[in-house]
């Protein structure tokens, strides 16, 4: 089976970006030919793929997409594969993984009615419209029931065409046996002591939605006691610049340790407190199973797709909406406390063993398969 792969950007830490090549490495193990298409590639690549970066340029994001879908529909005019898979929301996929939130939810509930007479909002309501509205025949993955519920509103049609994949989480996010010494090892190793407190972010490619503001706003906001044994480590490839004034302005800069992005995740993982993660929207938030598996108490916001999965196992707590910072301040500041923490941790440990959490890219690639071979791809190109 010869497949095309579609991804705007690939850069290694981003949370769709790695699950984009677990699904290609997923699917290449079963025997697929894969090409890759997309307008950036940063990091390593894979053995065994073609890629074409897409010769494309413009000042707006929107239309380097449009551009994009312009070029690889000429290009696959001229190509035979039996499907193509896209990452991104564009029209003439044959299979969509969706990554991203529902963008006319997104559109409604988070923007002024100016919004919807911007270019940038028709280019995306268009694409959109082109996975999940009643004409189109792309079949699409998604991965928490909040996007279920989002896309259904929105596109009822699209529904039969909605299929739910389970979490695809690294098994070197679980907690071993020893580590309450690897805990300390850790800290010893980043520079900390015992009796420090260390509140872990981590998020790339998206440190505003992820809700690093409202985690600088409650570390500030915690009693001097606490704060003067509390640390802020946040992780991942973005622009720091807004969020290092935000720190300056509010007094606690020198509680904040900006690290970029990082290939020892794991580490910080077990060497850390409580893992932060206050995001205005997140389609599914690997980092909040990640952290419950490795047996890290979670603070977050039930606008992040996984949030259930916090309630599901008690490892930790959910902030409800509409979102409130002060809740937010009362419960960092209680758990910075120990206030139900070991329960937390020992939660999230036992629903790590319990559930079905580390097989999605094998999923995926057999959910591929089996929709193609019952579908044969009538895909003619990506039309703009």
């Amino acid at each position: 089976m010869r497949l095309a792969f579609l991804i705007y950007r690939y850069f290694p830490f981003g949370g769709q970006q790695r699950d984009f090549l677990r699904v290609l490495k997923a699917c290449q193990a079963k025997g697929f030919s894969i090409t890759i298409y997309t307008m950036k590639w940063e990091g390593d690549r894979p053995k065994g793929v073609e890629i074409t970066v897409v010769p494309v340029k413009a000042w707006r994001n929107h239309t380097r997409y449009q551009k994009f879908s312009d070029w690889v529909n000429n290009k696959l005019k001229s190509e035979q594969y039996d499907g193509v898979i896209g990452f991104n929301k564009m029209p003439g996929l044959d299979v969509y993984f969706a990554a991203d939130p529902c963008f006319a939810e997104r559109a409604l509930s988070q923007r002024s009615s100016f919004y919807r007479f911007t270019a940038r909002y028709r280019h995306f309501i268009k694409f959109e419209r082109a996975v999940f509205s009643g004409d189109s025949k792309t079949q699409v993955m998604i991965l928490s029931p909040s996007q279920r519920q989002d896309f259904g509103k929105h596109y009822p049609e699209s529904i039969p065409r909605l299929h739910d994949i389970p979490p695809g989480i690294s098994l070197d996010r679980k907690a071993p046996e020893n580590v309450p010494a690897l805990k300390q090892q850790y800290r010893e190793e980043l520079g900390f002591s015992k009796s420090d407190l260390l509140v872990l972010q981590i998020g790339s490619a998206g440190f505003q939605i992820k809700g690093v503001d409202r985690s600088l706003r409650a570390i500030a906001s915690l009693p001097d006691e606490l704060l003067e044994r509390s640390h802020f480590i946040l992780l991942g490839q973005d622009k720091q610049a807004p969020f290092k004034r935000q720190a300056k302005k509010l007094g606690i800069w020198n509680r904040c340790h900006f690290l970029g992005a990082r290939d020892d995740v794991p580490k910080f993982l077990f060497a850390a407190d409580i893992l932060l993660h206050p995001a205005y929207s997140e389609s599914a938030g690997y980092v909040l199973l990640e952290a419950t598996v490795a047996g890290l108490p979670v603070l977050t916001t039930d606008t992040c797709g996984y949030a259930f999965h916090i309630e599901n196992a008690h490892s930790g707590i959910v902030c409800r909406s509409p979102f409130d910072q002060n809740v937010l301040n009362k419960h960092l500041e209680s758990m910075l406390r120990g206030e139900d923490c070991q329960t937390f941790s020992d939660n999230g440990i036992r629903y790590g063993e319990e559930q079905d959490l580390y097989l999605m890219p094998e999923r995926v690639a057999d959910i591929i398969s089996g929709l193609l071979e019952a579908t044969p791809s009538a895909t003619a190109g990506v039309q703009s």
